[in-house]
């Protein structure tokens, strides 16, 4: 899940919070490195003025959710948001199938090498049935 789908899940519910509770009931598998959980924190700390205690519990809640993974190859695929290299990065050394966005940089990919990026309805839709 690229992060503004975990905003969307901790700041408004939705979609990105279904899938976050799929993820919890073992439904399925989310991958995240500790790139992506630190741009987590910072746009929910800048963007959303979370304080301190509810980041950490938002950190933690998502750290025993998510499988973390560290990437080991450097991708520089995407130039006009270099921060959602991190998702792709993630994608691949997690062997990921999808990638969940609502990114248009990452959405107008379409693919990248095997995984299938897409919006959070057309996961839900496609890969759940």
């Amino acid at each position: 899940m690229d992060t503004n789908i975990y905003v969307s899940a901790l700041e408004f519910g939705g979609l990105g919070a279904r899938i976050l509770g799929m993820a919890r009931a073992g439904m399925l598998q989310i991958d995240i490195s500790e790139a992506i959980l630190n741009e987590l924190v910072a746009v929910l700390r800048d963007d959303f003025s979370w304080e301190g205690y509810r980041l950490h519990f938002a950190k933690e809640q998502i750290a025993g959710i998510a499988r973390r993974v560290e990437p080991t190859r450097k991708i520089d695929f995407i130039t006009d948001d270099p921060d959602d290299n991190a998702i792709l990065e993630c994608a691949v050394a997690g062997g990921s199938e999808w990638i969940v966005t609502e990114d248009k940089d990452l959405l107008r990919l379409g693919m990248f090498g095997h995984v299938r990026i897409v919006r959070g309805a057309e996961f839900l839709e496609v890969a759940l049935g």
